[in-house]
This record gives structure tokens, C-alpha cells and sequence, in this order.
């Protein structure tokens, strides 16, 4: 297998004094369809953009124009050096960043960089009072836009060019997706779309994947609720199989028909959950659009508005099949780069609770192997999630 190229220039990384951060443009504007979106033009949809003393973007929505003056900014972070190995074994990159050792670990409340800071207050990410969603480009990214070039090894590597980004759903410090607001989880559906638009007009991206980690049992260090988006430089491994499988076919939509409702546990007339008959992990769910999709930035309103309410839905039904929070990974799977016509849009939830205090590990067949072990019946779950009340 030949060795990917190497690049061959070093881009230069642009600090920017907090002096003329503060004196940077800022503006709110409302958000509008770009060419081939279906989301309607004029929505009650609005986007700040601010630009932080190290150069980050922090992007705010709201339904209203965030006006709020700054309050106080962190200390620049450190230096991104990410870069990528070849695995010769698997056929795969390998992302190295040794700065995100020092990344923010389960602080207190009180010290949160997440949450809104207040004037005098204790310095985070999002310097303003108050806000609705959050986005900013992460402290400690995997991949980074100006990543330089990797050291000389006797395997392949290149930079870890890319993106990775913070979503921050609420300015409250406790919640989850399922306890959101209706229009909150519509904004929070907007908010993808909208990254996933400027992500992928960028030609070093080939993937963008918004996700959620949830829980300290999936290994999360900040309990404010919020996800995160890493733009990729390429398909991951695990995507390019479902890019091949969607090649071959509508495979998603023919799986839906030869299952019908039966596997359902909630929908509308836009989006559907089930349970998958395939399941690899316990009470697993994957959410879709009725209609193809390649990704939400090409929803109408009313898809939007009904893909968010299912969401929710989702996760409240977690919380209560076991009277508790739902450690869970979610995964937005969208159409990488050149797919937009055969990928279809949907997401999957891989929750970690087998019973109630129970966990499901990846041991040595899952690790080791690739092959899942699963205790209990897809079909079983489906009835049992469709059961509890939210």
C-alpha cells in the first residue's frame, strides 16, 4: 500500500492580542439558506461571531441577537502541534496532539469553562454574561487548521490538518439534550447545520462528525452539558464503510422498510428512532429523517423542528429506563465530501448501561476482534424503550 504524501509547506499560526480582539468586528446578522439548503432564508435565526485573544472563533446563536458586552477572556492556550501516523496494520491514521495532556479535568462548578462568565468572574471560554448556544474552536484540538509538519519517522505521516470545536448547548450548568427546550433543541439542530456548512466549504475537511460523549462512564471531564464537532481530513474508518454500503443502495431507507414500526420507539411525520435489529450495544437507538437527507443543513423548518423533537424524545426515554442519566455516546453520521446523493443523514446513540449499575465494557472481542457481544435482544429493547414514560 503506497504511503499517503506528505505536505510540504508549514503554515504559520496568528496570535492575535487581546488588545485588538477586543477591537475586532463584531456582528449579529440572521441566518440565511446558503445555495441548495432547503432552511428557510429569514428564520428567527441569529449568529455572533467573536474572535478570541488567541485567534479561536466563538460563534453564538440565539433566537434573539446576542448583544451582551465582554466580560472576561482565558489566558491564551497552548501551541497546536496535532499530527498523523499510519497504522501499517490497520490501514488507518493515527492522530497524535501531546498538548490535550493538560487538558481541563472535572473541575469544580465554580470554575467551569463553559459556563457564562460574569463581569469580575472567574475567566472562561464563553466571556459574555449570558448566551443561548455556544460554539468555539476547542482549546485542545486533535486536529487544527495550521497543524505543522510531523517529524521524520520511518512510517508515513502528515499534518493533522482539520478542525475541532466546542457546541455548547446552554448556559446553564446542569441538563441534557432530553430536558432542553423545544426551541433550544431546534436551534441546537440549526446550529449543526450551520457548522457543518462552514466546516465542509473548507477544502482540507473531508468528514465533519458532531457527537456527544455523555457521562463520566464514557470518560467526560466537564458535566456542563455540551458536545463537540471534529472536522476530519479525511473518512474515518469507521464511516467508509457505510460510505461503501450507501454506494451499493438506499441501504438505510430498505433496512426501514423490510423492518416497518416494529422496532420504533418514537417518530413524527419527519423522523423516526428504532432500534436496530443489528444492535451492537445495549438499548442502542438510531434517529433518521423520513426523507433522504445527506445532513440537517438541508432540513425545511418543519424537518428541523421535527428531527429536534425526536431527539428529545430519545433521550428523555433513556433517563427513564433506568431512573437515571444515560451514559451514552451520540454520533452525527452526514454525508462526507462528494457523497451528498447516496449518504443518508442519521444519528447514532451507543448508550452504555447493559442494566441499571451495570456497564457494558469493550473488552477483548470487541477490542480485539472488531466483533460485538451482545446479552439482550434488539427486539426486547425496542419494547422495553417504548414502554417507560419520558
Amino acid at each position: 500500500m503506497a504511503g499517503p504524501r506528505r505536505h510540504q509547506r508549514r503554515q504559520r499560526r496568528t496570535l492575535i492580542s487581546a488588545r485588538d480582539d477586543r477591537r475586532a468586528a463584531l456582528f449579529t446578522s440572521p441566518m440565511t439558506a446558503t445555495a441548495g439548503a432547503r432552511v428557510q432564508p429569514g428564520a428567527d435565526f441569529h449568529k455572533r461571531t467573536y474572535q478570541k485573544p488567541d485567534g479561536r472563533k466563538l460563534y453564538l446563536y440565539g433566537r434573539q441577537p446576542h448583544e451582551l458586552p465582554v466580560t472576561e477572556e482565558l489566558e491564551p492556550g497552548p501551541v497546536s502541534t496535532p499530527h498523523l501516523r499510519w497504522h501499517p496494520l490497520r490501514g488507518e491514521w493515527v492522530a497524535y496532539a501531546s498538548h490535550r495532556q493538560e487538558r481541563t479535568f472535572k473541575p469544580p462548578a465554580e470554575f467551569c469553562p463553559l459556563c457564562p462568565v460574569q463581569p469580575g468572574g472567574f475567566p472562561g471560554e464563553i466571556p459574555f454574561a449570558d448566551f443561548e448556544v455556544a460554539v468555539f474552536e476547542n482549546r485542545f484540538p486533535a486536529f487544527h487548521p495550521g497543524a505543522p509538519e510531523p517529524p521524520e519517522l520511518p512510517i508515513p505521516t502528515r499534518p493533522a490538518k482539520g478542525q475541532c470545536e466546542v457546541v455548547v448547548y446552554s448556559s446553564a450548568h446542569r441538563g441534557s439534550v432530553g430536558e432542553l427546550s423545544r426551541e433550544r433543541r431546534e436551534l441546537l439542530v440549526r446550529v449543526w447545520a450551520d457548522r457543518y456548512r462552514d466546516l465542509l466549504a473548507h477544502d482540507m475537511v473531508a468528514f465533519v462528525m458532531p457527537f456527544e460523549n455523555r457521562g463520566e462512564e464514557i470518560g467526560v471531564t466537564l458535566h456542563h452539558p455540551h458536545g463537540q464537532i471534529y472536522a476530519f481530513p479525511f473518512v474515518p474508518p469507521a464511516v467508509a464503510p457505510m460510505v461503501a454500503a450507501f454506494r451499493e443502495g438506499p441501504v438505510l431507507s430498505t433496512l426501514r422498510e423490510r423492518i416497518g414500526d416494529a422496532y420504533d420507539i418514537a417518530g413524527n411525520e419527519h423522523a423516526v428512532a428504532f432500534v436496530p435489529p443489528c444492535a451492537r450495544f445495549p438499548s442502542e437507538v438510531w434517529l433518521m429523517p423520513r426523507a433522504f437527507h445527506p445532513g440537517p443543513w438541508t432540513f425545511s423548518d418543519a424537518e428541523t423542528l421535527g428531527f429536534a423533537d425526536v431527539l428529545g424524545e430519545v433521550v428523555a426515554r433513556y433517563d427513564a429506563l433506568y431512573g437515571r442519566p444515560m451514559p451514552y455516546l451520540c454520533i452525527l453520521y452526514a454525508a462526507p465530501k462528494g457523497e451528498e446523493d447516496r449518504f443518508h443523514f442519521h444519528i447514532q446513540f451507543f448508550p452504555f448501561l447493559r442494566t441499571g449499575d451495570r456497564l457494558k465494557y469493550l473488552a477483548g472481542c470487541e477490542q480485539g476482534a472488531g466483533t460485538f457481544l451482545v446479552d439482550g435482544l434488539p427486539e426486547q429493547m425496542a419494547a422495553r424503550l417504548r414502554e417507560v414514560r419520558p
